[in-house]
């Protein structure tokens, strides 16, 4: 059994559009402007563009109905131990259908210090020794484990199942051949895919720039509550990606707008030329 931090109901900030996950709706919002982030999809990853130097809040809002716990991290980091994240760590327990926004690194039961996105260098992350994992946002989600209540059943008499039909052996001898050379291409095809999406990769972790920084403290109030889970693996596991604009712009991840056309008569007016 688990002590870990209880939350009371807030208000979502959550877009069904924009969010991201099944057992919850997961959002990240720019706290300075009250927007929340969209999300692009690439490569098998879920992006959104941070503004250097904003304050954001992962929003996170139950869409099940039992309690769940989320194991947060930023950047590798666990958001209330400070611990390099492991699925088995604390985290944060909701309420069915209850919301909340993590919106800082946990600095004691009623303090945090605001995630700021920052510069690789200042992020907390890279300050404490680990920037490997710079530029991710992680939750692990569990459900809690309920007691369940079995009653007897009747005893119902079931029909005798029909024989089984042997299968005679050359046919099975014939089943276990060796794989056609379509498989085998198949192969070769996915090894030269999965060679491609490793050298993507480097090139994003190349031109990442931002990191989440240990910012301003601000009063976030919590309490401990138990928390058993219902397994040791996670029912779900959410990673959201995180760059500026102009990066994931020069990654392809956003279409870069087209060029505006200048319009030869934007307003035009009866009259005579003013003076300038």
């Amino acid at each position: 059994m688990r002590y870990v931090i209880g939350l009371a109901l807030a208000a979502a900030f959550a877009t069904p559009a924009l969010a991201v996950g099944r057992l919850a709706d997961i959002n990240i919002v720019d706290r300075d402007s009250g927007r929340t982030l969209p999300t692009y999809r690439h490569g098998g990853d879920v992006w959104v563009a941070g503004r250097p130097g904003a304050h954001y809040a992962i929003q996170i809002h139950s869409q099940d109905g039992r309690r769940l716990l989320a194991v947060t991290s930023v950047d590798g980091v666990n958001v209330l131990t400070g611990e390099t994240a492991g699925v088995d760590q604390s985290g944060y327990v909701f309420d069915s259908w209850a919301s909340y926004g993590i919106a800082g690194w946990r600095k004691s039961d009623s303090q945090i210090a605001a995630f700021t996105f920052t510069s690789i260098p200042n992020s907390y992350a890279a300050r404490t020794g680990r920037p490997a994992n710079v530029g991710i946002i992680g939750l692990a989600l569990f459900r809690e484990r309920v007691e369940q209540v079995y009653q007897p059943m009747e005893r119902l008499d079931m029909p005798v199942p029909a024989p089984k039909m042997e299968v005679p052996p050359a046919a099975m001898d014939s089943a276990a051949g060796a794989p056609s050379a379509p498989a085998e291409e198949s192969l070769a095809r996915k090894e030269s895919r999965a060679a491609g999406s490793l050298k993507d990769e480097a090139q994003r972790q190349r031109a990442q720039s931002l990191g989440t920084g240990h910012g301003r403290r601000e009063y976030s109030p919590i309490t401990k509550v138990e928390f058993e889970r219902e397994s040791s693996r996670p029912d779900e596991v959410i990673r959201i990606r995180y760059d500026s604009y102009e990066n994931l712009v020069a990654m392809g991840v956003i279409r870069r707008p087209p060029p505006r056309r200048p319009d030869p008569f934007p307003d035009a007016q009866s009259g005579y030329v003013p003076d300038p």
